[in-house]
């Protein structure tokens, strides 16, 4: 139960604000952060899309993490090869 001089406000007001500052005047945002963000919905919280085919951009996924890391594991057996060949002769 609530006391009469509660104010329903104080938690909103209590509320972690964003981060981001504006450009134009450097003043910061005082917009409420959005809960497990920094930042408020307008700078950018909880947007974008995921990573992968899903992606607009998606082309071939050949510079994804994956391939990346297949491509220096790669990379690296085939260093490790050459050193052991020039050590046999």
């Amino acid at each position: 139960m609530q006391k009469a001089d509660d104010n329903p406000m104080d938690r909103a007001n209590a509320a972690p604000r964003c981060t981001a500052h504006s450009k134009r005047t450097g003043e910061p945002c005082r917009v409420p952060a959005v809960t497990g963000w920094n930042v408020c919905h307008f700078h950018g919280a909880g947007g974008g899309h995921p990573a992968g085919p899903s992606h607009p951009t998606w082309k071939h996924g050949m510079r994804s993490r994956e391939w990346v890391e297949s491509r220096k594991l790669v990379n690296e057996l085939a260093r490790k090869a050459r050193e052991t060949e020039a050590l046999i002769g």
